[in-house]
């Protein structure tokens, strides 16, 4: 979205125009959508604006559900902005900590802060970028004269009249569409500048879930949280001051539909020793092994990881865990494509869910080559134990 579009949609005419628009789920419904508009004598301008947001607000619905309808997007925006369930757990951790007013550097189109306002806590919202710092005044409107957006470098901002900051720094390529990843070291605002203020004063950073955690701040006031959303690791917290809790250094918070489970420990977690294939194996969620405390989930599993550096874990007892996807273990099968096609085909299994750690396999090349064919289901397993690839047929044990 270009400024010009922006100065069309923000319009009675433009606003009345999205809110009118039926579904644009496909191509011919964007197609005959445009048509239509542009028959009715709508500006190109004014068109483009409403029919992108029409798509962006279905594509929304994933991350902010029904808030998505009354919101307004960037491509870049969407794709960047936290899950308003994540969202929700950072506001919590702002209120529970004391935090009246909290300056949102880097807001984007204003996720984050729709949770810190919807908590009751007062926002200062400020992205570099106009064009996205006027969604976002869109976007937190409705709480009113308790929510500021300016648009500003966050190195610029004062940040006087506030009690901590969330920092989420760009780590793509500027623009409103198609991005790129940069470099940590090209971050914007700078990561030297953000830790800097990070350890001046309460903060939550928000990073990729991958960041190198040699280059993370550390100190008895510093908890670096990961977190998981439906098996998959979204992104990682560095919480400061009175936002980091006493005595926790590592935490990883696991998130499924309406649920919530977190593990903390004070640092790094020791692994359990290698075990021979159980008759379970555990698949820890990604922001355990993240945090390193896979070795804390062995332990209550009563398991241990299937070879050394592979986060499979295997034990005899029956137990699960809401950080683990449990397997019940069939039996071992060659690991080479023919023979297991083979020897799948024998046992009738026509739908294959494929998982793998350790092994460089294209679980999708892999199964067009298997011809699965039969009514049967099971999970496969592919890993490496003793620098053999291992091939286990198991049955995913449901969660409690």
């Amino acid at each position: 979205m270009d400024s010009a579009e922006l100065d069309a949609l923000l319009t009675r005419e433009g606003l009345a125009l999205l809110e009118s628009l039926g579904a644009t789920e496909s191509a011919d419904d964007v197609a005959r959508t445009v048509t239509r508009l542009r028959a009715a004598g709508h500006s190109p301008e004014l068109v483009s604006a409403v029919v992108g947001q029409a798509r962006l607000r279905e594509r929304a619905v994933a991350k902010f559900g029904e808030f998505a309808s009354r919101m307004l997007f960037t491509r870049a925006g969407l794709e960047q902005a936290t899950r308003m369930s994540v969202s929700a757990h950072h506001a919590h951790r702002m209120r529970g900590a004391g935090i009246g007013r909290v300056a949102d550097l880097g807001c984007g189109i204003g996720g984050d802060s729709l949770a810190f306002a919807a908590v009751g806590l007062g926002v200062l919202a400020v992205d570099a970028d106009p064009v996205t710092a006027a969604l976002a005044a869109y976007n937190l409107a409705p709480f009113g004269a308790d929510v500021a957006v300016r648009s500003a470098l966050a190195q610029d901002v004062d940040l006087a009249d506030v009690d901590a900051v969330w920092l989420d720094p760009a780590r793509r390529t500027a623009g409103h569409g198609e991005t790129a990843r940069v470099a940590a070291s090209d971050y914007s605002p700078p990561l030297d500048w953000v830790f800097g203020l990070a350890a001046r004063m309460p903060a939550g950073v928000k990073l990729g879930p991958g960041h190198d955690r040699e280059a993370l701040p550390a100190g008895e006031d510093v908890e670096t949280q990961w977190i998981s959303v439906d098996g998959s690791t979204v992104e990682l917290v560095v919480w400061t001051g009175s936002l980091a809790r006493p005595g926790v250094g590592r935490s990883a918070l696991v998130l499924r539909g309406d649920t919530a489970h977190e593990l903390t420990a004070s640092a790094d977690t020791p692994d359990e020793d290698v075990r021979e294939l159980s008759a379970f194996v555990h698949e820890p969620e990604g922001a355990i092994i993240r945090a390193r405390l896979v070795g804390e989930v062995a332990r209550a599993l009563e398991a241990g990881p299937i070879a050394p550096g592979i986060a499979y874990l295997t034990g005899d007892a029956p137990a699960t865990s809401p950080f683990v996807s449990s397997f019940r273990v069939r039996e071992t099968l060659p690991a080479d494509p023919k023979p297991l096609a083979k020897a799948l085909r024998a046992r009738g299994i026509g739908t294959l869910e494929i998982k793998k750690r350790g092994v460089d396999i294209d679980p999708a090349a892999l199964r067009k080559r298997l011809a699965l064919k039969g009514p049967e289901s099971a999970t496969l397993l592919l890993t490496r134990v003793g620098g053999k690839r291992l091939a286990i047929l198991a049955d995913r044990v449901p969660r409690a």
